[in-house]
């Protein structure tokens, strides 16, 4: 039988012949995916004729060299450029070729842009992305310390234009809000996302909010909730979240006609971790028994069926229901609110 023996050497020359590949079967490929574009736009311009006769759009060669950073690591292009001299005819406005694949100020894939805020907030240092990803990708370039820099003032700019857009339009019937922990940046405390997400009236979900805050206390909730309602933002109907009781008690003070959904897959999760695992099976069953009921009054049959079987070992875990009653059948009052979370 034979046999290949490849030494270390050998085996790193097969890496970087295979990588060498990649990146000339993506340039090849980028480079026939803008000439198609340009043949089909030069297609459906081909009866465009000046008073002489002559076409109004031709090709015009080629732009000089680029490199585009991709997945596929740094790929070198040259976009096929269009002559189109046609006329807007209501502006009087020079019409001109834009590549849908390669804008001309693209230096990087939209996929390697959404890489590098991540990287950044798991704390690799602006002058460091370079270095780190030159190996991956096959060049540093695009990739300096002010050009991350740049994107980080740009990341920055647009949230704050988030921060402070007008709400006064937007018709917000109901809103999940959740508070996410996670470490951002290495040198920094573990932090409290607070995060709102709104549902308009025709079914569309938008976010609405995005703060940092001091845990889920009632002060940063009610801090944020503030600033919404001065950008315009009117009560929403139904508000969803978890057992967190600064958020509820942020929403009294804020938005008093709210009314208080809490969230079932929480809840859920909460009543399971207070039963042996024996008996897990059957209450999840019980439990989604009284969630999806098709009114309240079987929903709260179901509670007093679950508290029947369940409350007399476990009545710390039926508490968690009954207690909470009214505020996970909430949404039976609004039946039109569940055909619109269905539609969306």
């Amino acid at each position: 039988m034979l046999s290949v023996v490849t030494t270390e050497q050998t085996a790193s020359e097969l890496r970087l012949d295979l990588d060498q590949i990649v990146r000339e079967g993506a340039r090849r490929m980028l480079a026939a995916a803008l000439e198609a574009e340009v043949d089909d736009y030069l297609a459906a311009y081909a009866a465009e004729r000046d008073e002489r006769g002559r076409r109004l759009v031709v090709r015009n060669g080629h732009a000089r060299e680029r490199q585009v950073t991709a997945a596929a690591g740094a790929v070198v292009v040259r976009a096929p450029r269009v002559d189109d001299r046609r006329v807007d005819p209501v502006t009087g406005e020079r019409l001109g070729f834009r590549s849908v694949i390669l804008p001309p100020w693209c230096r990087k894939s939209p996929k390697v842009a959404e890489v590098l805020p991540l990287l950044y907030l798991h704390g690799l240092s602006t002058g460091d992305f370079g270095p780190a990803l030159e190996a991956f990708f096959g060049s540093a370039a695009g990739l300096s310390a002010a050009a991350v820099g740049r994107l980080l003032a740009g990341w920055q700019a647009d949230y704050q234009a988030f921060c402070q857009r007008d709400l006064t339009e937007r018709d917000y019937v109901y809103v999940w809000a959740d508070g996410i922990h996670f470490r951002v940046r290495l040198e920094q405390a573990r932090l409290c996302c607070l995060v709102i997400v709104g549902v308009r009236a025709d079914g569309t979900k938008e976010l609405v909010a995005v703060a940092d805050g001091e845990r889920e206390s009632t002060a940063s909730w009610a801090e944020l909730l503030r600033d919404l309602r001065r950008r315009g933002m009117q009560a929403p109907v139904v508000a969803v979240g978890d057992g967190a009781l600064g958020l509820w008690a942020a929403l009294r003070d804020v938005f008093p006609p709210t009314r208080h959904q809490r969230d079932w897959v929480h809840k859920v999760a909460n009543v399971l971790g207070c039963l042996p695992a024996a008996v897990q099976a059957g209450a999840r069953t019980a439990l989604a028994e009284i969630r999806d009921a098709p009114d309240r009054d079987q929903a709260e049959r179901a509670i007093e069926g679950f508290a029947r079987d369940y409350g007399t070992k476990w009545p710390k875990a039926v508490a968690k229901i009954t207690d909470d009653a009214e505020a996970l059948l909430c949404f039976f009052d609004f039946p039109w609110l569940l055909c619109q979370a269905a539609a969306a």
